[in-house]
């Protein structure tokens, strides 16, 4: 294969120049290029046409430009140009973190010779939220907590400090600490959940996989609000309640559990808690909302614990139930399309006392339609009182009873 023009006839239009034609015009543009060089150059060096952008040593690590003035230091050598990132959201981030914690799990276990050991079984994370007459008080997970004998809450300058479990609740997944105060350099602010958007920037401050990323920052939007995730805390497959929760994109990771989520303004807004731990799943994370986990906080450091209204008894969802025993065992009528079965009655509790017998199906609670355990769960807890009179509808051998009984309190 020869090259494209390969074969051709040359062009006949170009012709051969003679030899030494090409001296003469050489040597005249060379003489008019001395003489352009040496008039035209000194003119523009003295105007204001040529500008030298290097920044001059103002003792300060800013770079400076000035628009249509002369720098005489042309001789200098060009400095790094450093540029400041400060922002609201760095700067608040700065102001808030302090106010995030560790919280280190530590129990006591005993080893092969029978002594027993203290021993890190999981961190956390909290948020100090209150320091008053020198005390301390910080907001995590009931997770975080669960089943230690002591807890340490290390600040974000590394100091270590023991705390006190004042209580903690199953429920809402929240516990409060108490510790020395006089260390504490930063109490967070509390926000408002009541009034956050979908597509508000929101960011999580934590401790993910531990204290070794102490400080976390992620950065994020509300995904969603209002959002139920239900929970299974026995782990026999059932759910025993759903959680009312914020979602967020920031990522939340093992660790993360009783943070902070945070709005633009610096705001607690939320207590991290959980994320969706599926490799299909990216980016859904969940918050206890501030408002809701606000009230719980309250009672635990006022009381240690949280009562709610209870009726007393042992209840299962009648989905469990095989629709053959509806009919056969329950003898529930064709319209009864959900509720919950009573397996067993507590002895002079509200519900003995009120005549609930077993295998009675609840099906409404105070006007509420009960389909499970957990809508039952929600009248109770969320909204009524100790000591307030509710009525019941059940079914006892396909007969509609309603009763009224008075709620006790769930010791």
């Amino acid at each position: 294969m020869g090259y494209y023009d390969q074969g051709y006839p040359p062009n006949p239009s170009s012709k051969r120049r003679k030899k030494g034609g090409w001296l003469i015009p050489l040597l005249l543009g060379i003489i008019i290029g001395i003489l352009l060089v040496g008039e035209v150059v000194p003119s523009i060096m003295t105007s204001d046409i040529v500008q030298e952008n290097f920044p001059t040593d103002n003792g300060t690590n800013e770079a400076t430009i000035e628009s249509g003035k002369n720098n005489k230091n042309s001789g200098a050598i060009p400095r790094a140009v450093t540029v400041d990132v400060s922002t609201q959201i760095t700067e608040m981030v700065e102001e808030v973190s302090p106010a995030v914690v560790g919280v280190t799990n530590i129990q006591s276990t005993t080893d092969f010779w029978e002594q027993q050991e203290s021993v890190e079984a999981g961190t956390g994370s909290g948020v100090i939220y209150k320091n008053t007459d020198g005390v301390a008080y910080v907001v995590t997970n009931h997770h975080v907590i669960e089943g230690a004998d002591s807890v340490e809450v290390v600040l974000s300058n590394d100091t270590h400090i023991g705390a006190e479990i004042i209580g903690s609740d199953l429920f809402s997944d929240l516990a409060v600490l108490r510790m020395d105060g006089a260390a504490v350099e930063k109490v967070i602010e509390i926000g408002s959940s009541a009034n956050v958007k979908v597509g508000e920037p929101v960011i999580a401050i934590g401790n993910p996989l531990g204290l070794a990323f102490s400080g976390s920052v992620t950065q994020g939007v509300i995904s969603g609000t209002e959002r139920t995730v239900p929970q299974d805390y026995n782990r026999d497959g059932r759910a025993d309640w759903q959680a009312e929760v914020i979602q967020t994109d920031a990522a939340i990771n093992p660790g993360n559990s009783g943070g902070a989520l945070i709005n633009i303004s610096g705001q607690l807004i939320g207590i991290n808690s959980m994320k969706i731990n599926q490799e299909a799943v990216e980016g859904i994370g969940f918050s206890i909302p501030i408002d809701s986990a606000l009230p719980i906080i309250e009672e635990l450091e006022a009381t240690g614990e949280v009562v709610r209204p209870y009726i007393g008894v042992e209840i299962y969802s009648l989905e469990e139930v095989p629709q053959a025993e509806w009919k056969n065992t329950l003898k529930l009528p064709q319209e009864v399309d959900g509720g919950v079965y009573v397996w067993s009655v507590e002895p002079l509790s509200p519900a003995d006392q009120a005549g609930l017998q077993r295998f009675d199906v609840i099906t409404d609670l105070d006007g509420n339609p009960v389909k499970d355990m957990i809508d039952l769960r929600k009248v109770l807890y969320q909204d009524k009182e100790i000591g307030e009179e509710v009525s019941v509808v059940y079914y006892r051998n396909g007969e509609r009873i309603e009763t009224t009984l008075q709620l006790g309190s769930q010791q």
